[in-house]
């Protein structure tokens, strides 16, 4: 089997020997692909770091989280992208909107979505969205955006089936996590009308732990308990959980 982490901050983890054992458990579990989302200026360094110790399963994305877009967001922007014409990224992210911590904020973290949507239209990139209490904020935005060259996943995709309707119409793909293997979470029952080949699994290490190690930090390993409940669901083998989303990974990030 091969598995693809397509949504993991596995470089949080700077001591040396705990990030070996971290990669060393994604590959003991079938986890060989790792896509890294970029949250800040300071990440740049840490995902450049860990795509080069591991060139053949870690891929770097760029992007400003909205949680991290503050009053001096413009030049932050700048030094993010400036720093892609020396690197190799797969998409921009993880960009979004985030209402849960700070709404004040909404007009400036709105403008910056645009912005690095632009960027990945611009790159023929697809990108990676963060929507926390946002819904509604994010497709106004990807409304006015709809066009062939917009893509990517809603990461951590927690939304209603009408949502992921729309996100699918958008031509996004649903970032499945460890939220699906959640009692009451619901997320089984949107996804019982929705096809698996809209599909892709994330475990957003070190956050969002499924059971049964909910409550403990996440890592990428983790991701076959995503993969089997997801299997569940769909009353298929996670043979093919693996190759589907996988190959749907494929599609997204072109590697």
């Amino acid at each position: 089997m091969l598995f693809t982490d397509t949504h993991t901050h596995l470089y949080y983890e700077q001591d040396e020997e705990k990030q070996a054992q971290l990669m060393e458990r994604c590959f003991e579990s079938d986890v060989n692909r790792l896509f890294l989302p970029n949250v800040d200026v300071k990440s740049i360094a840490m995902i450049d770091e860990l795509v080069a110790k591991y060139p053949a399963n870690c891929f770097a994305m760029a992007g400003l989280h909205p949680c991290d877009v503050k009053d001096d967001y413009l030049a932050l922007l700048d030094i993010i992208y400036s720093s892609i014409v020396d690197r190799k990224i797969y998409a921009i992210g993880e960009i979004g909107i985030d209402l849960y911590w700070d709404k004040s904020t909404l007009a400036i973290q709105q403008d910056a979505f645009r912005k690095q949507i632009g960027w990945a239209k611009k790159l023929g990139l697809p990108i990676v969205i963060h929507c926390r209490e946002a819904f509604d904020e994010v497709f106004e935005v990807l409304e006015s955006e709809k066009d062939v060259k917009l893509r990517g996943i809603f990461h951590c995709f927690t939304g209603n089936l009408a949502q992921a309707r729309q996100a699918i119409d958008l031509n996004f793909y649903l970032g499945i996590g460890g939220v699906v293997t959640y009692k009451n979470a619901g997320l089984d029952a949107v996804l019982a009308d929705i096809p698996l080949a809209n599909l892709v699994l994330e475990t957003d290490s070190p956050y969002l732990t499924p059971v049964p190690f909910r409550g403990k930090p996440n890592e990428s390993s983790y991701l076959i308990y995503i993969a089997q409940k997801v299997a569940d669901i769909y009353r298929v083998s996670i043979e093919e959980i693996a190759d589907v989303t996988t190959e749907n990974s494929r599609k997204i990030f072109g590697v």
